[in-house]
């Protein structure tokens, strides 16, 4: 792996806090050594190192690693070292497209010292490297899990304190009252209990001063980036205090396990089941007795009116659903009763038509009766669609977008990268063999195998291109969709919410035109406009009226 004198790199250093634990043979201080050493033996002049420590390679999004690509990318250098490949990344297919394609794209040199990897060279161990990189990763996400599953059973507290509490001092893993903010939870409660709402309490807590729980976390107790730090509000709100009140970590027991994260590379998180979560009863003192939380709890949102539950109130089906075509704003549901007619006069109006808001909107308004049964007609006309003019409508959607030769063509093309794939794996296995048996001697071999990787490689890129959908493929796929859907339906007397919500995505009502062309209602009532309503179907979006007129 020797390169030319006077190269000009970088150094990349990485270690996650697991990998802390460990010891000494992964830490900082010792890739800065092996990297600094190679140099010197081998006339490379270190312009900058980049370090991540405490992060997972896991997952690419860290600031050293996105720092060094954006120097990369200025042309400061052009050669990056690490220490081993599991320095640059534990997954698989990232580790893999930066240190095989996206290096070598751009022109820059990477060496993985004590993997022997240098982009210059023929790396035909590569891909078992990246996988057991992987491997490693997904074996210490299961470690940490099952710890972490026994810590849970078991009682211990192993997650951020709540508001009101901090670790033990001499049991990091039980939770002990925080004398600074303990009285402010208790103080909640008591409000809450006789009576106030939380949006009173907040006000209140607001006007103490009283620092709400996230800013307290980043003034006085954990460690912020300056981009999570400025996400902390100085306020409280009621949504915080309902969390407070509705927690019953303050009882004194533990609750944990209430998410997950989606995968071991994803960083998101989904809500868990109450069922599945791990519950243990009386692990730390409480800061409220049973009888103060129930209180709490019977009066929490008493103040609140389901007016939902009124046969007054008039409930509209395209709640989320209709939206101003002018501004994007949703429609709410509005109008008034005269001489007891009601449908008569209910209308959807935008939300946006207050004079004391920026550029409020025109006004658009349209009588819910009639978009009722104009939407009602519109899904009738495709649900008696024959299966005839059903494939005329594909076929056409089909031709605005690709041809069908073009998806044939698509289909022969990946059936042949896949098949010669697979012949080259056979071929590889076959000359693995031969070399074994002494019929076929090393160099042969290498040459051999990393011609034939190198046309699998070509082909493996030929195919993740072939297995994006192109465009009439996926047109042909969406109006598979929504025609298995309407084959379920016959004909609709009458529009609800689910079949509403089954088949569309997004009604846009656009302002109502008179005949001189202006938006505002004419003097004398009852004049004639015209008024746009664009229907988005699921799955196919937006249908062309003339080419269903022409299908029926």
């Amino acid at each position: 792996m020797k390169t030319g004198r006077f190269t000009l790199g970088f150094a990349y250093l990485r270690l996650s806090n697991e990998e802390a634990q460990g010891g000494e043979s992964s830490s900082i201080t010792n890739q800065r050594m092996i990297v600094e050493n190679y140099c010197k033996q081998n006339g490379i002049t270190l312009v900058r190192e980049f370090v991540d420590d405490g992060y997972s390679g896991g997952n690419f999004n860290r600031p050293g690693f996105k720092e060094m690509l954006k120097q990369l990318e200025q042309g400061k250098a052009s050669l990056v070292i690490t220490k081993d490949l599991s320095r640059l990344g534990r997954d698989m297919r990232e580790a893999s497209y930066y240190a095989e394609q996206f290096f070598p794209e751009h022109g820059i040199q990477y060496i993985a010292i004590a993997d022997n990897f240098d982009t210059e060279h023929d790396n035909i161990m590569a891909p078992f490297l990246f996988a057991m990189n992987e491997v490693y990763l997904r074996d210490g996400s299961r470690k940490v899990k099952d710890v972490l599953r026994s810590k849970r059973e078991s009682g211990q507290y192993c997650a951020c304190p709540p508001y009101g509490y901090r670790k033990d001092q001499e049991n990091k893993h039980r939770l002990t009252p925080d004398e600074m903010t303990a009285p402010v939870v208790e103080r909640i409660f008591k409000r809450a209990a006789a009576g106030d709402s939380s949006r009173k309490i907040a006000q209140d807590l607001n006007a103490d001063n009283i620092i709400p729980p996230l800013k307290y976390r980043v003034l006085y107790r954990d460690e912020f980036s300056e981009e999570g730090a400025a996400r902390a509000s100085d306020l409280w709100n009621y949504t915080t205090v309902k969390r407070i009140l509705k927690n019953q970590v303050y009882l004194g027991h533990t609750m944990l396990g209430k998410s997950r994260k989606v995968s071991v590379k994803s960083r998101k998180k989904v809500a868990v089941p109450r069922d599945d979560w791990t519950v243990t009863n009386d692990t730390h003192p409480p800061l409220v007795d049973k009888a103060l939380f129930q209180r709490a709890q019977e009066n929490l949102g008493r103040g609140t009116r389901n007016y939902q539950a009124y046969d007054h109130v008039r409930k509209s089906i395209f709640g989320g659903v209709a939206v101003c075509g002018k501004c994007g704003h949703a429609l709410c549901s509005c109008g008034t009763v005269y001489k007891g007619e009601r449908e008569k006069y209910w209308y959807l109006s935008c939300t946006h038509q207050r004079q004391d808001i920026p550029e409020p909107c025109e006004g658009v308004r349209i009588r819910y009766a009639d978009l009722m049964e104009l939407v009602r007609q519109d899904l009738n006309t495709l649900l008696a669609l024959s299966n005839q003019e059903i494939e005329n409508l594909v076929q056409e959607a089909i031709q605005r977008v690709g041809s069908t030769e073009n998806l044939k063509a698509r289909e022969m093309k990946k059936e042949r990268a896949e098949a010669r794939v697979a012949t080259i794996d056979r071929i590889v296995t076959k000359l693995y063999t031969d070399n074994a048996m002494g019929k076929l001697d090393d160099d042969r071999l290498n040459r051999m195998v990393a011609d034939l990787e190198k046309e699998s490689a070509g082909l493996q890129v030929t195919l993740e291109e072939l297995s994006v959908p192109s465009a009439a493929q996926a047109a042909a796929e969406n109006y598979a969709c929504f025609f298995n859907l309407a084959r379920q339906y016959t004909h609709l007397e009458t529009l609800d919410r689910d079949t509403l919500l089954t088949f569309v995505d997004r009604i846009e009502i656009g302002p109502k035109v008179y005949e001189d062309g202006s938006h505002r209602m004419p003097a004398r009532a009852n004049q004639p406009y015209r008024q746009s309503v664009r229907i988005f179907y699921k799955f196919i979006g937006e249908l062309d009226a003339d080419a269903v007129k022409e299908a029926v």
